[in-house]
């Protein structure tokens, strides 16, 4: 076990240098934190956490009570210097920090508890270089654009901080700011997209003035228990936002951690709504890619095992289609071959993929390097979104799987409509669309039915084990 948890260690690190690397090259200049300084700290910190998970666990029996309670407490140390290392680097080690952070399905609570603390607040710029910032890029001081500016973020994120202000009109603004290191630079990967009320006469490629929402995060249960809003309507709408993105549109939000993505009830209508708050980095998919995605969920859901295997070879998976399925549905390999749809996650099933996850971290780093750019960034999205379902626990439902479904299907049908001239061809298509999509409405209806009866029975036993007094 000791090997297990040094070879999770050792990835882990090794993927944020890997990361920092990749990210940076060409483009951070600042000699404190780029080139040999940065990937110093990194190999030192796995140098360390792995000195520390050999010594301390080597002499303790393992299973032990002793043992688990001293890996407990090694996971808590490498969780920190894992958070010091990306708050020192900056930049992508902290979009790295965040994801690792998200991961609750897979990594010890230890990790995720510490790295949550990225997702809103990554190291600070201070408030001179918040002046700096805006005096270069607006030309006034902060006192001539503001009638109140609070000196404290309201997050940090690894780019950038945002504070609340009002303007001398009255209206109140979230101000985001880039940190002073980063340099503004567009990639094919990389794409801002127009965000609803901004004021763009006070914006500029550093400084972005928008509209002011509040709200809770997305994996806040207390705060939707609090403001009355149903968590399993918030995991459904936020599966069928991303199904859509994916399946259909082909455009996707890639940064999904909890700190991108408010609820709150719409002050006007009073339903609840998610809030995307950083439209920094999306993925335009492929067509080719979309269709070859469309068309592998599908086997996943309907256990089509020979489909699995071709469209997972499609996007790049190889020999290695198993490892890949489980990857992208977080499930073991007999659940994905009974049926990912059939059954929810259990407890030992999710034991048995943190313990497997170190020893196929060398397969998986494989397989990482040979599926599509594109895929990177899904399986990111997928895992940032699989825990905020974890921490609202309603990780892989039935329903989840059904929408998904259901955008397959459009997403497939419309692409086949669009490629062919024939009216009776394209009825054909969308007499069998909705077909599909009425077998997907009727299998729904009859899991509902089966849970009532399984409700009705155990009220019934209850009822029988404890009569009401006469």
């Amino acid at each position: 076990m000791a090997r297990k948890a040094l070879k999770l260690a050792s990835w882990t690190s090794m993927a944020l240098a890997a990361s920092g690397i990749y990210f940076y090259s060409n483009k951070y200049l600042d000699p404190n934190d780029f080139g040999a300084v940065r990937v110093g700290r990194a190999v030192a910190t796995t140098a360390v956490i792995s000195y520390d998970y050999l010594t301390s666990l080597k002499s303790v029996p393992y299973g032990s009570e002793e043992y688990l309670q001293l890996r407990s407490k090694v996971h808590l140390r490498s969780a920190r210097r894992l958070c010091e290392l990306c708050c020192a680097n900056r930049g992508t080690f902290i979009k790295v920090g965040q994801h690792l952070g998200a991961l609750d399905y897979l990594l010890p609570e230890e990790y995720t508890s510490t790295l949550k603390v990225l997702h809103s607040q990554a190291p600070q710029s201070s408030m001179q270089e918040i002046r700096q910032v805006i005096r270069e890029d607006l030309g006034k001081e902060i006192h001539d654009l503001f009638q109140s500016f609070d000196d404290t973020p309201l997050g940090t994120a690894s780019l950038a901080q945002v504070h609340k202000a009002v303007l001398h009109d009255g209206r109140t603004v979230a101000v985001k700011v880039q940190h002073p290191k980063v340099r503004a630079q567009s990639s094919k990967d990389i794409l801002l997209m127009e965000v609803p009320r901004i004021h763009w006469d006070l914006s500029t490629e550093r400084v972005l003035l928008m509209e002011f929402v509040d709200g809770g995060q997305v994996n806040d249960r207390d705060y939707m228990e609090r403001n009355k809003i149903d968590v399993n309507e918030i995991s459904r709408h936020l599966g069928k936002m991303y199904s859509e993105m994916i399946f259909v549109n082909g455009f996707v939000h890639c940064d999904p951690h909890p700190g991108n993505v408010l609820v709150r009830k719409h002050p006007g209508t009073g339903k609840a709504e998610i809030v995307l708050l950083d439209h920094g980095l999306y993925q335009m998919l492929t067509e080719e890619f979309r269709l070859n995605y469309c068309h592998l969920w599908q086997s996943l859901i309907w256990t089509d095992m020979k489909r699995v295997k071709e469209y997972s070879q499609r996007l790049g998976a190889g020999d290695l289609y198993p490892l890949f399925a489980c990857m992208l549905t977080a499930r073991s390999w007999d659940s994905v071959n009974r049926g990912i749809s059939q059954a929810p996650v259990t407890a030992t099933e999710d034991l048995e993929i943190r313990n497997n996850a170190a020893n196929y971290l060398p397969q998986i780093s494989h397989l990482l390097n040979h599926v599509p750019r594109q895929m990177l960034l899904i399986l990111k999205t997928n895992d940032l979104l699989r825990g905020i379902e974890a921490a609202l626990g309603t990780r892989a439902s039935a329903s989840s799987f059904l929408n998904m479904s259901r955008c397959c299907i459009r997403a497939l049908a419309e692409h086949k409509k669009k490629n062919t001239c024939s009216f009776f061809r394209r009825t054909q298509i969308s007499f069998s669309e909705a077909f599909n999509l009425w077998q997907i409405n009727l299998h729904e209806l009859i899991l509902r039915v089966k849970g009532l009866k399984l409700a009705d029975r155990v009220l019934a036993l209850i009822c029988w084990l404890f009569p009401a007094p006469l």
